[in-house]
């Protein structure tokens, strides 16, 4: 539980602190005096990551992600600070095979906000993002470490950078944290926490 108030609070910090100073900038032409920062109004993207399993799991887990998202501009932080750059709210849908474990095959939907620190025409673009959503399991709860039941919550965090291609392409790159659980339901509980590199490629409109 110690891990998760962390994240909770980097994500909060993170994600919502420069959301509420920009919540009041959704209409603005997004322009500083160094010239404008390329705050898209709406993005897909297609994700694939690869994680194991840490923390608390007697489990090897290995698991190849794939992650098909929509992001919305949310906000633009325009004042000339390490702050500066823009929001987003997304929506994703989640397909992970498992590649070892009990399990076979975790499917969900993911509901958060990204912060990207984008500075007047820079290429490469940090972020970090967080979000939480349900999903389900084939699970095998006669298994010693294996998820108690089908139904699940997951909470999602990253950190990496994307790469300005052209005017509609960027690619990216990062770490992904996933947390399973499903929130007590079953006794025992044994949640699964998962880390690994991430990759991918976006289309701004």
């Amino acid at each position: 539980m110690k891990i998760l108030r962390i994240i909770a609070g980097l994500l909060f910090f993170g994600g919502i602190a420069p959301w509420a100073h920009a919540a009041g900038d959704r209409l603005s032409t997004h322009f500083t005096p160094d010239g404008p920062i390329d705050a898209p109004n709406f993005e897909v993207a297609a994700e694939t990551g690869y994680m194991v399993g840490i923390i608390g799991n007697p489990n090897s887990y290995e698991v190849a992600a794939q992650f098909f998202t929509a992001r919305w501009r949310w906000g633009v932080v325009e004042h000339d600070s390490w702050l500066q750059g823009y929001n987003q709210v997304y929506a994703l849908f989640m397909v992970e095979p498992i590649l070892r474990g009990p399990e076979n095959l975790y499917y969900g939907i993911s509901l958060g906000f990204r912060y990207n620190f984008a500075k007047p025409g820079a290429r490469f673009v940090p972020y970090v993002s967080g979000g939480v959503g349900l999903g389900w399991i084939d699970s095998h709860a006669n298994v010693f470490g294996a998820q108690g039941q089908d139904f699940t919550f997951n909470i999602l965090t990253a950190v990496g950078v994307s790469y300005k291609i052209s005017d509609h392409w960027k690619a990216n790159a990062g770490v992904l944290y996933q947390h399973l659980s499903n929130a007590a339901q079953t006794d025992p509980n044994p949640s699964l926490n998962l880390l690994g590199p991430q990759i991918g490629v976006t289309y701004s409109f």
